[in-house]
């Protein structure tokens, strides 16, 4: 039985089949390294900076073959990213026009979100008789969440320690940069915004927690209904689902667009150059991500014998369109999809991830101490051993709740300022290099989400139970 499940691999959005040889691939692939490191190597002469543009355009050419060839939504992507950023890089003015693209996957994302989890939670609840496990599920969901996040948080406070990225960087005047507009809520005010007050405004605003408890409620009331007034319900509401999972493929189409787009934006309206001052921060939370996910996430996936593999390349697509957003909820519908078609039940992926966007912010926990620690060495501030656990308390309780707050980090950084003592000056400087960090913390958020579900599903053992119900759908 566990061998099975340990064999589960993400079903791809597109054939990988390729229409070219792979030595032609090999041949194609190398021709562009070379052409690529040449331009890099000739455009650091401004006299030749144009044969430099040239020759780095050439080495993408080389790539469309093999990117169309091999019709993967993720190589797709990538190789948008790599033409976005190069855009971005050699024509700056053209890259900032295309912010649009972007923002409409976003929008068609939002658009199909809440549909999607009330679906996928209600019928889970009502048409599978998983009452009974909700609540249990719910516990040991959160308490992944908070396990996983506090080592984060812990991850990235020996980080930054270890690397003193912030020692030396020149602070600019407060007045150079503008200041997040919302603040973290009291946690009174946090418990009850996960409670919808119109289930329409929870809709129209995404809120997504909100929806999935409304649809926890819908479900188990529906439960309880008599199997003849129950069953019409569910049979709509099911053929939703299907049809918002059909309607997320139809939208991933456009995903690699976006993710271009959305690079080219980024590297052109940030410019590479401003970010040297703070490449070691950068340095150093990448890193850390890269240790987090040897260290915890590996491990939590072995202990619980779940392919690594398998469960890589099931979160491959949606992590990648994270990082190419700064978005995990424009993740959030194919990282659904993938985790059921990996073997997690749907019901449990639509419970799970959703809440996740609320109380796993992985990357978002590793950054937070990280940041913090750097804002004080920037301001010269020495903060002592109990100092710095005072705050990675404070931070575990201040970062719950601000998922779909703009810049949500820096304002539970902003907000913790007083009590640590860091001057805001400290903090906004963070503001020059945020977006690059951003794309890391989005995609960690998602790769935690997914493998919450499966943990828990795995927990539950219900991953096996959902490969031999597709295995029985399709025979």
């Amino acid at each position: 039985m566990d061998n099975g499940v340990l064999l589960i691999a993400s079903a791809p959005a597109y054939s990988s089949n390729s229409w070219l040889s792979p030595a032609a691939q090999r041949i194609l692939l190398a021709a562009a390294v070379a052409f690529f490191a040449a331009g890099v190597f000739v455009g650091l002469n401004p006299a030749r900076d144009l044969a430099g543009v040239m020759l780095r355009w050439a080495a993408i050419a080389l790539v469309v073959p093999v990117a169309v060839g091999r019709r993967s939504l993720l190589m797709w992507t990538f190789f948008a990213m790599l033409a976005g950023a190069m855009l971005g890089a050699d024509a700056p003015h053209v890259a900032g026009q295309m912010k649009f693209l972007g923002d409409i996957f976003l929008r068609l994302i939002r658009m199909i979100v809440a549909p999607l989890i009330f679906g996928g939670i209600v019928t889970g609840i009502s048409g599978h008789s998983e009452l009974r496990g909700v609540g249990r599920v719910a516990v040991k969901a959160i308490v992944f969440f908070e396990v996983v996040t506090t080592i984060g948080l812990v991850i990235g406070l020996v980080a930054i320690n270890l690397s003193q990225a912030g020692v030396g960087v020149a602070l600019p005047s407060a007045t150079q940069l503008p200041l997040p507009s919302a603040r973290p809520e009291g946690w009174q005010q946090i418990v009850l915004n996960i409670f919808p007050e119109n289930i329409a405004q929870a809709v129209a605003q995404n809120q997504i927690l909100q929806v999935a408890v409304f649809a926890v409620l819908f479900g188990t009331a529906l439960a309880t209904l008599p199997e003849a007034k129950r069953t019409p319900m569910v049979s709509v509401l099911q053929s939703l689902t299907d049809t918002m999972f059909r309607m997320t493929k139809i939208i991933m189409f456009i995903a690699p667009v976006a993710a271009g787009a959305a690079m080219a934006y980024t590297v052109g309206s940030m410019g590479l150059l401003s970010l040297l001052p703070l490449a070691k921060l950068a340095g150093t939370y990448y890193g850390a991500l890269v240790v987090f996910v040897l260290l915890v996430l590996v491990p939590i996936l072995l202990m619980g014998r779940i392919s690594v593999p398998g469960f890589a390349a099931a979160i491959a697509e949606p992590a990648a369109i994270g990082f190419a957003t700064t978005s995990s909820e424009a993740a959030l519908p194919l990282a659904m999809e993938r985790m059921e078609e990996f073997g997690a039940p749907r019901w449990i992926v639509s419970f799970v991830v959703p809440t996740g966007y609320s109380f796993n912010m992985t990357g978002s926990s590793l950054y937070l101490t990280m940041a913090a620690v750097f804002a004080a060495q920037a301001a010269g501030i020495h903060l002592s051993i109990g100092e710095q656990l005072v705050m990675l308390a404070t931070l575990m309780l201040t970062s719950k709740g601000v998922a779909g707050v703009p810049r949500a980090t820096l304002v539970v950084l902003m907000a913790s300022a007083a009590s640590l003592r860091i001057p805001m000056t400290a903090i906004l400087v963070l503001l020059g290099i945020d977006t690059l960090m951003d794309m890391g913390r989005s995609a960690m958020n998602v790769i935690g989400n997914g493998m919450a579900a499966v943990v828990v599903a795995r927990w539950e053992n219900e991953l096996q139970v959902a490969r031999d119900r597709r295995r029985v759908a399709t025979d």
